[in-house]
């Protein structure tokens, strides 16, 4: 009886050990599956043919490689679009401002402008002639010489120390008694000067602003020079203004006259002063002009 009981003793006890190891397979996480280990390169293969593509390309870009020219090119286009940027920010926020402004606001910014505009002009114009001038001085100089001679030559018809002509009277007095005297001469020049009267000649001696008269016997005396009947003067002048002022009532026509004395006026167009007289030193008087 016991024989036919092994039999079944040994296949039941096989069955547990299966069944605990599927039990902890189940609970156990599944494995994860090791990773292949990588190939050894190739005795003969360098170090630059074991990398990929991918690692080549990295390598390649980085560090980068610059040049000194390259670097330069880059700074300038760097400075260029920050100005670039800078300037359309300036523009932007002006025009923001402007458009924001209030109707007074603009209208003194607009004076303001026109003012600045007008300085510039004026400043311009002031430059403009100043080149002029510059350009203009060697002809300045010659027109300054010029001027210089003419009002020597002014100057020495005044003074009596170069002759002179132009149109004027001739004015004759004829003294048969010996009636005319210094004074009544004298009277002649200062109405002949107060009429217009430019240079002036009596009988030889000219006429200057230091000319004095003096009684000399049966004659007269003129800066020292006896003179005598009949009296001629010459006077460079306008003929229309010098006649009528020596014969106006009263004047040196009828003064003389009533002298007994005989008087001729006659206007021409060209009378000649030709007495000269000598150019004098003055003792005490100088120039003021530095």
């Amino acid at each position: 009886m016991s024989e036919p009981n092994e039999p079944n003793e040994r296949n039941e006890q096989p069955d547990k050990p299966d069944r605990t190891e599927h039990r902890l397979r189940k609970e156990l996480p599944e494995e994860v599956p090791a990773r292949a280990p990588e190939p050894e390169p190739a005795p003969g293969q360098n170090a630059e043919e074991q990398l990929s593509g991918r690692q080549r390309l990295v390598k390649g870009l980085w560090p980068p490689r610059v040049s000194r020219a390259q670097l330069i090119v880059a700074l300038l286009l760097f400075g260029l679009g920050f100005g670039l940027a800078v300037q359309v920010a300036s523009n932007s926020d002006s025009d923001s401002a402007l458009r924001g402004a209030r109707q007074e606001d603009l209208v003194r910014i607009l004076d303001e402008l026109d003012s600045r505009t007008q300085r510039l002009e004026d400043e311009k114009q002031g430059l403009e002639k100043q080149r002029q001038e510059l350009q203009s001085s060697s002809d300045q100089a010659a027109e300054a010489r010029k001027q210089t001679a003419e009002k020597e030559k002014q100057l020495g018809i005044l003074a009596g120390t170069v002759a002179a002509q132009g149109p004027g009277i001739t004015m004759t007095i004829e003294d048969t008694k010996g009636t005319v005297k210094a004074d009544m001469l004298l009277d002649a020049i200062q109405e002949l000067r107060a009429a217009g009267a430019e240079a002036i000649q009596v009988n030889g001696v000219r006429v200057v602003a230091g000319t004095y008269f003096t009684d000399s016997g049966k004659g007269v005396g003129a800066d020292g020079n006896k003179i005598n009947a009949p009296y001629r003067f010459k006077v460079i002048g306008k003929p229309q203004d010098l006649e009528p002022a020596l014969n106006i009532p009263g004047g040196v026509v009828q003064t003389l006259e009533k002298e007994q004395a005989t008087v001729t006026v006659h206007q021409s167009g060209k009378i000649v002063v030709d007495a000269l007289r000598q150019a004098k030193r003055p003792d005490y008087a100088r120039s003021s002009s530095q």
